[in-house]
């Protein structure tokens, strides 16, 4: 299958701070790749020398067939991005910003209004569409500056952490759009500390830390990484409890109270135990509201591999960036 993004070995200091220690990265045609890392691992830093903002001291990378460094001008006709920042004109209108967006891809003026206003309405920001953006809130700029990089229906679309900042309603509404993205064969790179949405909307998920790629593989792979199963029984009435408890324990080991959820828990590692489960429930009469056996989730993967939570927020490479220019 064609990568249609691929890097091989990139590197990048700022000062003394080691970004991208010999990063790999594939990303097949009309696939998405989740990027997770604490901040300061170095994922905005690749975005940022994929997308022709920065030039790596070492390695190389193509985007949409072309060589970021040598045909940075083709790469940028081919890509959308959409930094960790909303970059917004904000004495512009919402729909004046995508006119000229548009403008400068070239459209002619009716055609740059017309997907302005689809724009506009993909993303729920008709009403606001003649409002000057800096009365927009957070969110809204989100959701202006991603449509925004959409505006030239570009072939490769990088999202640095594009749902920072929005309720639970309109971050489900932008994975809906990066599903839609997908389905219509673009190919997406997805940095997020979102674990839920890596997991969502990723078919393949690479972990960076310190500068480097320590894991890489589809969602469940890296669960299945992390090894052992959860078997998690809730009993239809709480006062059974105990006694689920205790045929788990006899089962498959000791388990895990949770009360305040009603359900108890308990490792196991031979899917076969959930037959003995069932049957067992069933010959002492205990009626079962839920039961399920589970991977771990990538919260848990994450703290795995890097020894950090997900919510672990030092630095970022932004943030050295930045350093460097004072």
């Amino acid at each position: 299958m064609n990568n249609v993004i691929f890097a091989e070995g990139l590197t990048k200091r700022f000062g003394d701070t080691q970004a991208l220690a010999g990063v790999d990265l594939a990303v097949p045609e009309g696939s998405v790749l989740g990027v997770l890392g604490p901040n300061g691992a170095g994922k905005t830093t690749a975005v940022r020398i994929l997308a022709t903002l920065l030039q790596a001291d070492g390695g190389h990378a193509t985007v949409a067939g072309y060589d970021v460094a040598r045909n940075p001008d083709e790469v940028r006709r081919a890509i959308g991005l959409t930094g960790q920042y909303a970059a917004v004109d904000e004495q512009l209108t919402g729909r004046e910003n995508l006119v000229l967006v548009a403008r400068l891809l070239d459209l002619p003026r009716r055609d740059a209004v017309r997907r302005a206003d689809e724009l506009l309405e993909q993303f729920g920001l008709t009403d606001a569409g003649d409002r000057r953006a800096r009365t927009y809130s957070g969110g809204m700029r989100r959701r202006l500056d991603l449509a925004a990089s959409l505006v030239g229906r570009p072939e490769v679309i990088f999202l640095d952490e594009p749902t920072t900042g929005l309720d639970p309603s309109k971050r489900d509404d932008m994975w809906n759009v990066v599903r839609e993205l997908t389905d219509a064969g673009t190919t997406v790179l997805l940095t997020t500390q979102y674990l839920e949405e890596a997991d969502a909307l990723a078919d393949r998920i690479s972990v960076i830390d310190q500068g480097r790629v320590i894991a890489e593989g589809t969602p469940h792979e890296l669960k299945a990484l992390v090894g052992g199963r959860t078997l998690q029984v809730r009993p239809v009435d709480p006062r059974d409890i105990g006694d689920v408890a205790a045929l788990l324990s006899g089962i498959a080991g000791r388990p895990t109270d949770e009360p305040a959820k009603g359900t108890v828990a308990v490792p196991v590692e031979d899917d076969r135990v959930l037959t003995t489960v069932v049957r067992d429930l069933d010959t002492r009469g205990i009626a079962v509201a839920e039961l399920a056996l589970s991977l771990p989730d990538l919260d848990e993967v994450f703290f795995a591999l890097t020894g950090k939570p997900a919510s672990d927020t030092p630095a970022s490479d932004a943030d050295h960036e930045k350093e460097l220019v004072r």
